[in-house]
């Protein structure tokens, strides 16, 4: 299994790569648009800024590329946010995909979000396969997803935002899988499993 890891100078794509080669799969991290549409699986990974995160993948036509894929795709963190409607970071257009708008936590909270939480996730996806509920993940972010009709897993800071989304061949978690243990691994490992 061949799995393109987007290059779009938005961070963390080495640490995907190492989480996923523990899986035994190929990984190649591309901005190059007939290797991403060839990848048998597509990681959107990132770490930055909502928009200038967008300006290269505009730049690139990878805003195109992403919004066309039909093998199954898995934005992490920066990467699920970018796959919403719109972020207030930045004040930015994303890529559409899931409608929810990304908003910043309000001012009574520590901002930066760092560390561990709970996941509420739904148990008949197939990325939360043998995942139990109430499973510890980490994370480290400054804006979230509202939950919306996509929402299949949620955690709670101040408010409940949207932990996963999934839609079609789109999934996606705001929590860093491969910074979250045998949980995270778990959870990739379904991903690469999805029938689609």
């Amino acid at each position: 299994m061949k799995v393109a890891i987007v290059k779009y100078n938005a961070g963390n794509t080495h640490s995907v790569a190492i989480a996923l080669r523990r899986l035994g799969v190929e990984v190649l991290i591309t901005d190059e648009a007939s290797l991403i549409r060839s990848a048998h699986r597509v990681i959107f990974p990132g770490v930055g800024e909502a928009s200038s995160a967008m300006a290269y993948l505009r730049e690139r036509g990878l805003d195109e590329v992403l919004k066309t894929l039909t093998q199954p795709v898995l934005g992490i963190c920066l990467g699920l946010q970018l796959l919403c409607t719109y972020s207030d970071e930045g004040d930015t257009n994303c890529l559409g995909i899931f409608p929810a708008q990304v908003k910043r936590f309000n001012g009574v909270l520590k901002v930066p979000y760092i560390g561990w939480n709970t996941l509420q996730a739904e148990q008949s996806s197939p990325l939360f396969q043998d995942v139990p509920s109430n499973s510890y993940v980490y994370y480290v972010h400054s804006y979230y997803a509202e939950v919306c009709p996509f929402t299949i897993g949620t955690t709670e800071y101040g408010q409940d935002f949207s932990a996963a989304l999934a839609r079609d061949n789109f999934f996606a978690l705001q929590f860093h899988p491969e910074k979250s243990g045998p949980i995270g691994q778990a959870i990739l490992y379904n991903f690469l499993n999805i029938k689609y």
